[in-house]
């Protein structure tokens, strides 16, 4: 078995090889449907690596990379994924500076004249309703300079309208709006959009983070260096005054014009109106919507000689949202543990949350009286903390917060309507969701009225001072062995037959 290197892609896919975490695909494969047909059918299972993409014989395309928590915490050496979230706060706490380097892999080829990006890489159309073939998977990279001003990283997702430029959707109260917030109207920034990247790399830029905990200045490149116990590495990049991240496996250097904004569709700009015609699939699970974006306009493709792997994420996908989940249960960890030290036992969020940013879930342990009403601190916190935040919910340390029926039995028995029900002030909480003004048709706005936008927190914690009421019948499945009567193979058939929930409950004699 190989020794654990997630420094590269090429590295990380040798590592799941021996881990037996990925599955190739030798078959020819179009990247017109069928690439997002097999991730979404394979989802939640092994890592796809695509060995032959039609009409592009010279690279090969990973997806389903972060389909498991386990295989995230086998990259990333935790033994337990549920703990993963706390070496992603370590790496907050002690970032890794990225080196600069004057060669780098990215770099082995270069195109900067002639270039047609729909001709070179192998951009995917995710579903029949997308208005094109569009890039979800490449890692937008922004720095005034490697030691200044921090840096950013994200996924944007762009729409190659043209040979040599592209719309590109920029998040508001992002790291990078503040870069842009610094050059004029008709300036242009120099980014790089890196794809292959290494996993930790991804792994941040795919957070929303929360800006108390990681505030816009930060060095998002450190705190993926600390992920993975190593510097990230950088190279200038070749053609704009911006670096690359030098173990890409492909690189789109060029400017972000800051002028006026441009439609994310042909459809989109004859029609003149935002919101109305299909996108692709969204991390919301809904179909985005085409709208006003920003112009990218391309200076270079660079890419690694040797067959340059494609990343090719699903924007709504188990791989994206255990993509992101890790650093932003982190950050609520965090802010639970400066509102109230010792409170929050654990944090998470499940897939049914939209991990990406739209809800959490808080675990609590009220040791003492004193402790009553500061989960409520937490949640009121957590409510103005994050522009991308719709529901959150407070449970005791007795609820399996892994178990979604578990928490649903807490809403069920714990859940005071009348007083454990918080509503949020009704500012905007979460883009591209339908009920967000601007994501709505013109018109139909006022036919949802007061429920348009807001976030909301549910208390379904016990009062302490009644406990002892609710405490929790329990069977006395520790008194026996099961092995004292059946044999193993007895027992795994059993498990096989018992839902997820209902081994948590023989498990814990619930």
């Amino acid at each position: 078995m190989g020794k654990r290197n997630v420094t590269t892609i090429r590295d990380t896919i040798d590592f799941l090889k021996d881990q037996d975490e990925i599955m190739t695909i030798g078959g020819e494969v179009d990247p017109i449907y069928e690439i997002a047909g097999i991730q979404k059918s394979a989802d939640g299972s092994f890592a796809m690596l695509f060995d032959s993409i039609k009409g592009y014989p010279a690279a090969r395309c990973i997806g389903n990379l972060f389909a498991t928590k386990q295989k995230i915490a086998k990259m990333f050496g935790v033994n337990d994924a549920r703990k993963l979230k706390f070496r992603c706060l370590e790496a907050i706490k002690n970032p890794v500076p990225p080196r600069a380097v004057s060669e780098a892999p990215c770099q082995e080829v270069v195109i900067d004249h002639d270039i047609d990006v729909l001709a070179t890489l192998p951009l995917i159309k995710h579903s029949e309703r997308d208005c094109g073939r569009l890039l979800g998977g490449g890692n937008t990279l922004v720095m005034g300079g490697h030691d200044d001003h921090g840096s950013h990283i994200s996924f944007n997702r762009m729409n190659f309208r043209g040979r040599d430029w592209a719309s590109i959707n920029l998040s508001i109260g992002s790291h990078i709006e503040e870069y842009m917030l610094k050059y004029k109207k008709g300036e242009k920034l120099p980014i790089t959009i890196n794809i292959g990247t290494p996993p930790a790399v991804m792994m941040v830029a795919g957070t929303s983070f929360i800006h108390t905990i990681v505030p816009p200045g930060s060095d998002e490149l450190a705190i993926a260096g600390g992920l993975q116990g190593s510097p990230v590495e950088i190279v200038r990049a070749r053609t704009v005054n911006a670096y690359a991240i030098a173990n890409s496996e492909w690189v789109i250097e060029g400017y972000v014009n800051i002028g006026g904004k441009i439609w994310e569709s042909d459809e989109a700009e004859q029609l003149g109106r935002p919101g109305i015609l299909p996108f692709f699939p969204e991390w919301t699970g809904y179909l985005g919507r085409a709208a006003l974006a920003f112009k990218f306009e391309v200076t270079a493709i660079t890419h690694r000689k040797d067959r340059p792997i494609f990343y090719a994420p699903l924007a709504h996908s188990i791989d994206v949202d255990n993509l992101s989940a890790p650093f932003r249960e982190a950050c609520f960890y965090e802010l639970a543990e400066r509102v109230a030290p010792g409170l929050c036992v654990d944090v998470n969020l499940p897939h049914g949350l939209a991990p990406w940013g739209g809800g959490v879930v808080f675990q609590v342990n009220k040791r003492m009286r004193r402790y009553e009403g500061y989960q409520r601190n937490i949640l009121m916190h957590a409510l103005s903390s994050s522009i991308v935040l719709r529901l959150l919910i407070a449970v005791d340390e007795d609820i399996d917060i892994y178990s979604d029926e578990d928490i649903l039995f807490a809403l069920t028995t714990r859940l005071n309507p009348s007083t454990g029900i918080i509503k949020g002030a009704g500012g905007k909480v979460m883009s591209m969701m339908p009920l967000e003004k601007g994501s709505l048709p013109a018109g139909q706005i006022e036919l949802i009225g007061s429920q348009i936008e807001g976030a909301m927190a549910l208390d379904a914690t016990i009062p302490f001072d009644y406990k002892e009421v609710f405490e929790r019948a329990c069977y006395p499945v520790d008194k026996v062995d099961l092995r004292d009567w059946l044999s193993e193979s007895e027992i795994e058939s059993i498990r096989k037959r018992q839902s997820k929930y209902a081994r948590v409950m023989a498990m814990k004699g619930w």
